[in-house]
């Protein structure tokens, strides 16, 4: 099983980037996918899900600017990022969940990681 994270780059304040999670081993119809985020000395964070069931859940901290879409033709997972700010720099990593239906947001319940994508946001 392996998740590619790709996407990540250097973005000025105010632009969007895309990132990717393709899924090699596992049929990504069957997981929730969500996206995670670690910036320098802080804690992981659940930033966006992309359920199953269809459902979206988002963190406060990025509601409104970013979205999470799916592609289960592709086995790929998106996170569309606009409106990027400095406090958005951070690793980015995607993570799969078999079960679901659990915390959405909570690192502890994800099965599959990728190995992550760093973006940048520069003022």
């Amino acid at each position: 099983v392996q998740l590619q994270a790709c996407g990540g780059g250097l973005v000025q304040t105010g632009g969007s980037l895309r990132l990717s999670c393709a899924a090699q081993g596992i049929a990504l119809e069957f997981y929730d996918v969500a996206w995670f985020r670690q910036a320098p000395g802080k804690l992981r964070e659940g930033i966006s899900c992309d359920s199953k069931e269809g459902s979206t859940y988002y963190a406060d901290s990025v509601k409104g600017r970013f979205t999470t879409s799916r592609d289960n033709a592709r086995e790929t997972v998106y996170l569309q990022m606009d409106g990027l700010q400095s406090e958005d720099t951070a690793v980015y990593y995607c993570a799969a969940d078999l079960r679901g239906a659990r915390a959405p947001l909570n690192a502890a319940f994800y099965d599959y990681w990728g190995q992550g994508t760093q973006v940048t946001v520069s003022s």
